[in-house]
């Protein structure tokens, strides 16, 4: 017990599918909720438990004859109190609890005796609306997200901007000069991205792999759309516990089509089909893989301390029914009609010999620009990561999906542009090896999310008294969770740059 108050352990009640919540005021004097209670609490050293619960049911009188109760909130005050209890146990003298009591402390072999009461107040909350006061965000939080709104707002402002000088003007005089060039003296005065266009769309290193990261990523892309989507609606309220998380599952398994599919139309356009079986099996067990091994490792740590956060045996069979029996079947349908497509068609041939790249600009690899590169996307998303972490690890729901839907289409266009600018400044240098970094340019944001996770783990005020199997716990789902994230933003930088990439090398002659 004390090692659980230590760990900040709390405690979860539902009454008529309405959490049991800690009702308090934030600064400003606007009302806060936590929901569950605290186990107990540490004082000068010691250690409390809160043995004594003060219930408050709130309860809507509906019209009619005779009139209707329904429940409309559950509220809970926890206190610690040392009972006086009498000599066969029957009652205790600290009943009724009034303020200044005695509070219970934990120590080896005590007797612990445990009491509540109950109260009811008619509230005017409608049962259809019962959930409003704890989904209503408070003012204070309200000024964060659109504060983080502006933020990410301006991030994609300035590059916009930035990808809008490029396009509309470097590009557009580039097109003039390159259309301009007629002898062939001229022709080998040329410089910049043009002289590259016939290895610009030779088949990149591990392009088997490209695709398989590729359709990963659509398929996770096209999960967190509808996903939200959903969401933003009302279709996954919090009231349906458990909702969340079950449409995750369900809409990752039916979007395994566009995985299949995705992965086998960029490969039978880049390379061919030396490699399609294992670009369809990788598509299949790649990251699924290495989700189910995470899963199930942790699992079995849990297993061992008799937790009982552990996922049952029979739920990890149909976890598995669902994979091979379903999203496996849709991955090869997917794989079978992107193969069956005809092949993107490049709007310039691929020489036989490929030229020589020059070294990167002051001798500064690629890679650091990479790293460079994925802070803005990051930047974008920083603030809204707070609230889902606190979500998923401080007992609180997670309500603002509208902020979380504004905030994921500036992160679309913030990796989009990102992708696009690098892409066209290797392109300039003469690089035609593009093809990895438009992927990798905005995946990258997925290291600072890993890296933040971690950062906000040491933060926490109770880390030093945290389990060892708690902070695997953490660090093994946030990095599920960080691998997810650079998928789906990657696939974002490559698709745009493969859109970028043909248009341009589309409006020049080339002889």
């Amino acid at each position: 017990m004390t090692r659980r108050i230590k760990d900040l352990y709390s405690v979860r009640l539902n009454m008529d599918n309405m959490p049991v919540v800690v009702k308090g005021r934030t600064k400003a004097g606007s009302p806060a909720y936590h929901f569950g209670y605290p186990l107990g609490f540490i004082a000068e050293n010691d250690v409390f438990i809160n043995n004594h619960l003060k219930f408050k049911i709130l309860y809507h009188r509906g019209d009619g004859s005779p009139p209707t109760y329904r429940v409309v909130g559950f509220e809970v005050e926890p206190w610690s109190v040392d009972h006086d209890v009498s000599g066969d146990g029957s009652r205790s003298s600290s009943c009724p609890i009034k303020a200044g009591v005695k509070p219970m402390k934990v120590t080896e072999d005590v007797e612990v005796w445990y009491s509540y009461d109950v109260s009811f107040e008619e509230s005017p909350v409608a049962w259809a609306t019962r959930w409003d006061p704890l989904m209503n965000a408070n003012p204070e939080l309200k000024q964060i997200q659109w504060f983080s709104i502006v933020n990410s707002f301006m991030i994609g402002i300035f590059l916009t901007a930035l990808v809008g000088t490029i396009l509309l003007r470097t590009l557009l005089r580039d097109f003039v000069r390159y259309n301009q060039l007629e002898d062939d003296e001229e022709q080998e005065d040329v410089t910049g991205w043009k002289l590259v266009h016939g290895d610009v769309f030779r088949a990149p290193q591990a392009s088997a792999m490209l695709s398989v990261l590729y359709g990963s990523g659509a398929q996770i892309f096209w999960l967190s759309v509808i996903t939200l989507g959903f969401a933003v609606l009302g279709f996954l309220s919090p009231a349906n516990r458990g909702g969340l998380l079950t449409a995750l599952i369900s809409f990752y398994v039916l979007a395994s089509t566009i995985s299949g599919y995705a992965a086998a139309r960029l490969y039978s356009s880049v390379e061919g089909t030396e490699a399609r079986r294992l670009v369809t099996l990788g598509s299949a067990f790649f990251f699924p893989g290495i989700v189910f091994a995470v899963f199930f490792c942790l699992n079995v740590l849990l297993w061992a301390y008799s937790s009982s956060g552990a996922v049952p045996f029979l739920t990890l069979i149909l976890l598995l029914v669902m994979w091979f029996g379903v999203s496996v079947p849709l991955v090869f349908l997917g794989a079978y009609l992107g193969y069956k497509q005809k092949s993107i068609e490049f709007p310039v041939r691929t020489n036989q010999i490929p030229r020589q790249i020059p070294s990167p600009p002051f001798g500064i690899p690629k890679a650091s620009y990479l790293l460079v590169a994925g802070i803005l996307p990051f930047g974008v998303v920083f603030m809204e990561l707070v609230f889902i972490l606190n979500s998923i690890w401080q007992n609180q729901v997670y309500y603002m999906f509208g902020f979380l839907f504004l905030v994921f289409i500036i992160l679309s266009l913030t990796c989009a542009e990102m992708s696009i600018v690098f892409t066209y400044l290797v392109l300039s240098n003469e690089d035609y090896k593009w093809w990895w970094q438009a992927f990798m340019t905005s995946g990258s944001s997925g290291i600072y999310v890993f890296l933040y996770s971690l950062y906000y783990l040491m933060t926490q005020p109770g880390f030093k008294g945290i389990n060892v199997v708690s902070i695997l716990m953490y660090v093994g789902y946030m990095g599920l969770i960080s691998i997810a994230f650079f998928l789906m933003t990657g696939f974002i930088g490559f698709f745009s740059s493969f859109l970028f990439v043909r248009k341009i090398y589309g409006a020049i002659r080339v002889d």
